[in-house]
């Protein structure tokens, strides 16, 4: 069997996610009248840890394999919070929506999501914007999310309005 990258293995994987944070890219620096600037150096990246339960031999082999198919930085792999699977007040494993981004504000930072009919979102939930964006809902949107709401980090440059928005599993 071929592997096809991004590898999603966190569906099998036999733990939990302790930590999963977007790590922002700043600095600061000062200037020769003595002013501290705040720059911003791109867009966050997400970074986790999980953590095993303890594995019998064979399936620490096992595991050891799966992780070593990622040749250590180049391969990609699909990551997401495993606390945070689904909106909190959809849980289940029943079916869910997929939604589109119907508008982006200015400030990149608040959006409507159009096609998610019924659901409700809440404070932590995710969102997944494109084939790899992740988003942390800011504010509770009751109903359909059709208003504009708050999302971290900002929406990424080069993302348009129309693009797909998965809120099942949604990962980066």
């Amino acid at each position: 069997m071929t592997l096809v990258y991004p590898l999603n293995f966190l569906p099998d994987f036999p733990g939990w996610s302790t930590e999963f944070e977007p790590a922002f890219r700043q600095e600061y620096s000062r200037s020769a009248s003595g002013a501290t600037i705040g720059k911003d150096l791109g867009s966050p990246l997400w970074r986790g840890t999980w953590v095993s339960k303890n594995l019998s031999a064979n399936l620490l082999d096992h595991w050891r394999a799966r992780l070593e198919a990622l040749e250590g930085v180049p391969k990609t792999y699909r990551a997401y919070p495993m606390s945070r699977c689904r909106p909190m007040l959809h849980p289940g494993s029943g079916g869910l929506p997929a939604g589109t981004l119907q508008m982006i504000h200015s400030d990149r930072k608040r959006v409507i999501v159009a096609g998610l009919t019924g659901i409700s979102l809440s404070v932590g939930d995710m969102l997944q914007v494109g084939p790899t964006d992740l988003h942390r809902v800011m504010e509770d949107v009751s109903g359909s999310p059709t208003v504009l709401f708050e999302v971290r980090p900002h929406i990424w440059p080069g993302v348009e309005e129309g693009a797909a928005v998965t809120i099942h599993r949604p990962s980066c």
